[in-house]
């Protein structure tokens, strides 16, 4: 297992990043503004368009520290990856597995079921934590239609079928969550989904968590011998890290979404922190991704209990152990692929 290292977050679109020695330095005009030592990163992510040196580029790939590109507005453009590492045999088997719909569709509906699971959880803690400010009945309905999708859930073997049930979990789970924001309302408020662009405050810092969790989440599932393009849940599309975003599903409600909205119920992100465009996009401004990006590093670092390993460890491990879970299953180790299960 990976130790949780340091993340460097490059959020000035003009920087560039160079290598010198052993270390990343940062460069703005030609000039030297900061200096990093590799030996302390575990990943860099930069949304700047200045880009960096193929010498920094091939020593984090020799050195395993994952190195992203993103825009400005946190969509995933790049990642830079050497040669391969790992057991041949690992992933022979998961690319056997990914070719069998029945195979795929029992690790797929364990995902699937963790964040169903999860969603409902959230759904129970702002219930029991705010009942004076939101309409319970309606929690409470919520919650149970979740409740009901999870013997179901678990008992499908029919891929289309499941991204069925996932999605009436998504809609009954997202028809409260604009409740689940309690101040700001004028600002922070939540009708649908929308992406490329975001089109509101709140789908702005979704589609940016999303993004860093998408990030770990590929890391993780590499460095522990795993493709993370080919996918169970997500099909196979060049460019997309499609169990990356599978692995992430159940990590989505309990860490993601409670994460934003985190910082908006407790004022940390404010208004001013996002750039209204006449587009109709939103997006968040230098200030607010420093503040986002800040804060997500505070948040993995939070100490969790591990429901299956009933250990404590960094919120920011999640990803890896799920990864290490994974793979134990697909080596034959495990009966089933244990998803991670929050309270």
């Amino acid at each position: 297992m990976r130790q949780l290292l340091n993340t460097l977050f490059v959020t000035s679109e003009d920087i560039y990043l160079s290598l010198d020695g052993e270390n990343v330095v940062a460069n703005r005009g030609g000039e030297t503004v900061a200096r990093y030592p590799l030996h302390t990163l575990q990943s860099i992510v930069t949304f700047s368009y200045a880009g960096a040196s193929p010498a920094l580029m091939g020593k984090c790939a020799q050195r395993e520290i994952g190195l992203a590109f993103c825009s400005q507005r946190g969509k995933f453009l790049a990642r830079v990856s050497g040669q391969m590492q790992g057991n041949v045999l690992l992933r022979r088997m998961q690319y056997r597995v990914a070719d069998d719909p029945s195979q795929s569709c029992r690790i797929a509906r364990n995902m699937i079921f963790g964040k169903v699971y999860n969603a409902r959880w959230s759904v129970e803690r702002t219930r029991r934590d705010h009942a004076p400010r939101v309409d319970g009945q309606r929690f409470s309905a919520v919650s149970q239609q979740l409740q009901g999708l999870l013997p179901q859930i678990a008992a499908e073997t029919s891929p289309d079928s499941l991204r069925g049930l996932e999605g009436i979990g998504a809609a009954a789970y997202f028809s409260v969550l604009d409740e689940m924001i309690l101040q700001g309302k004028e600002t922070f408020f939540f009708r649908e989904r929308s992406r490329r662009p975001p089109l509101d405050a709140f789908n702005a810092m979704l589609s940016f968590a999303y993004s860093l969790l998408a990030h770990d989440c590929a890391s993780a599932l590499e460095s522990v011998g795993l493709d993370a393009y080919v996918g169970y849940l997500h099909t196979d599309r060049p460019g997309r890290e499609s169990l990356a975003l599978d692995l992430m599903e159940e990590l989505r409600p309990c860490f993601a979404d409670r994460f934003v909205l985190t910082l908006i119920n407790n004022r940390i992100i404010k208004p001013s922190n996002f750039e209204f465009r006449e587009s109709g996009a939103v997006l968040l401004a230098e200030e607010g991704r420093r503040t986002f990006l800040q804060k997500w590093q505070e948040r993995k670092r939070e100490t969790i209990t591990h429901p299956f390993l009933e250990e404590k460890l960094p919120w920011g491990l999640v990803p890896y152990v799920q990864s290490l879970l994974l793979a134990r299953y697909l080596r034959g180790d495990l009966e089933e692929y244990p998803p991670f299960l929050w309270k």
